[in-house]
């Protein structure tokens, strides 16, 4: 049996879920396709779990890229291994890769090492981009919104408001509101 896992990042990538699960069906996979939205650094991934627990001796599992399984070399030999011990295969459609040969499984290796490497290439660009833009004076981080309302939430508690109310007539959560206005006062102002 063929069994299908896709997993896209954000909530917002909809549209690179249905285009891999598109691209499962129509390598074959049936009706057993495993998806979810959250990021491969999530410590737990739910669905994966529940497709490494589905699978049987026999069956493949398929996923349309390795970056969409696991997040580095080591948790992709991990997932291979897990499969290996059930008796399941593992197909990559791109690039088209099987772990069914010895063949397979050396060109799954040194593709699983490239991803991890085009990964951490483009984190590193990143941290010497976001340090640039910061001794440039470019970026300076998100403003902190909750600090530019002190005076408003400030007034508003003292007119007898109570915190909830507070913090949903400023935008923001009870938590910035106790750390603006400090605990006390706003306790007193009636919880």
């Amino acid at each position: 049996m063929l069994v299908g896992y896709a997993r896209t990042s954000p909530v917002e990538q909809v549209a690179g879920l249905e285009a891999q699960v598109r691209d499962l069906k129509a390598a074959g996979v049936g009706e057993k396709i495993f998806q979810e939205q959250l990021s491969s650094v999530d410590a737990k991934r739910p669905q994966l779990a529940a497709a490494l627990d589905f699978i049987r001796e026999g069956d493949v599992l398929v996923v349309t890229k390795i970056d969409r399984l696991a997040r580095s070399v080591a948790d992709l030999v991990d997932i291979e291994r897990q499969l290996r011990a059930k008796g399941v295969a593992l197909r990559i459609l791109s690039p088209a890769l099987e772990t069914e040969t010895p063949a397979g499984r050396l060109q799954f290796n040194i593709f699983g090492a490239v991803a991890q490497f085009e990964r951490e290439i483009m984190l590193e660009r990143q941290r010497e981009g976001i340090a640039k833009a910061k001794a440039d004076g470019k970026y300076k981080g998100r403003k902190p919104t909750a600090r530019a309302k002190a005076e408003e939430a400030k007034a508003l508690l003292a007119e007898g408001r109570g915190p909830t109310e507070v913090a949903k007539l400023l935008g923001i959560g009870r938590a910035s509101l106790w750390r603006i206005v400090g605990n006390v006062s706003a306790k007193a102002s009636g919880s």
